[in-house]
């Protein structure tokens, strides 16, 4: 099957721009339609005749002109309360995180990156993706010792997230069964909000960040901004690192559950509870962890995605 690419995406949507092009064959054609979401978090492309969208945004709505174009609309952040995700043709993705697709990405678009965007945008966008690792669907391990890595950034306006969080770090580096490394990402405007004593004391390149977070005894995630979720579940899922996590407001087509591929908790007071456990019962933590690693090589994978995706296009149009 043929999968014409409709628009030049920003790395937010490499992730799937791999998993259709390892799936089926895929190009670009320009449409120019379509030409002012170059450079954005929207993949946009055709099957046979008909047109898809996957909106890579945080949870703020459809865009409706590109709904109103579309036969599926895809979200990768379906918040569970917002009316405009609940038209009948928008549909939720399950978790993913930009990877590096440098060689795909110039094969597929070529000159026309030079064509569409400035100079500063392009270098912008090869940095990130290079920064980035490429994907590998890694093998399952239970050799987890008591090493915990968690960084993040200090958001401006999410002060739950930032309190969630900061809770998190805290604990960890009280806790002397732990050996923690990590803590907030320093601002650039130099105001961390009151959270000093747990910034970083070094930088994490995204390739660090992947290979710390794989070799944590946990992996840590609660909603982003405007209760996205967070990339890193994505990378833990596929790790095999047993998650933390806070209750999502994020619909994915099918759901991670509580207790069996994932352990959810309400309250940050919760968290020694949680460390107790998964030290004392480690046939706990390696149930968690090998569920959700299963779980993420049956949904979430690239090729899985690609496949999810254009099935239910076809689905939906009776081709």
């Amino acid at each position: 099957m043929l999968i014409t690419i409709l628009n030049i995406p920003n790395y937010c949507s490499s992730y799937y721009l791999y998993g259709l092009s390892q799936e089926y064959t895929i190009h670009y054609v320009l449409d120019t339609r379509f030409k002012k979401y170059n450079n954005t978090p929207l993949l946009i492309f055709r099957v046979n005749d008909k047109i898809a969208v996957i909106d890579n945004r945080d949870p703020m709505g459809v865009i409706q002109e590109l709904y109103e174009q579309s036969s599926v609309y895809f979200v990768t952040n379906k918040h569970k309360e917002l009316e405009s995700y609940k038209q009948i043709n928008v549909k939720p993705l399950f978790p993913h995180y930009p990877i590096n697709i440098l060689p795909l990405y110039t094969r597929l678009f070529g000159l026309n990156l030079f064509r569409f965007f400035k100079p500063k945008e392009l270098a912008r966008e090869v940095y990130t993706q290079f920064r980035r690792p490429s994907f590998r669907n890694h093998k399952y391990s239970d050799t987890k010792d008591t090493f915990v890595f968690f960084s993040a950034n200090i958001w401006k306006k999410e002060p739950v997230t930032n309190e969630i969080r900061a809770a998190f770090i805290k604990y960890c580096k009280q806790d002397i069964r732990l050996h923690f490394k990590g803590g907030f990402v320093p601002r650039s405007d130099g105001n961390n909000y009151g959270y000093d004593a747990v910034v970083n004391t070094e930088k994490y390149s995204a390739k660090t960040f992947s290979r710390l977070s794989s070799k944590s005894l946990i992996g840590f995630n609660n909603p982003a901004v405007c209760d996205a979720v967070s990339w890193r579940l994505a990378e833990y899922l596929n790790f095999g690192v047993f998650v933390l996590s806070f209750p999502f407001k994020i619909d994915f087509p099918i759901n991670l559950h509580p207790m069996h591929n994932i352990h959810v908790v309400s309250s940050t007071q919760e968290y020694e509870t949680v460390v107790n456990k998964i030290l004392e019962q480690k046939t706990y933590h390696d149930t968690i962890a090998r569920n959700g690693k299963k779980y993420f090589d049956e949904f979430c994978t690239p090729r899985a995605q690609a496949k999810y995706i254009v099935e239910l296009i076809c689905s939906q149009c009776n081709f």
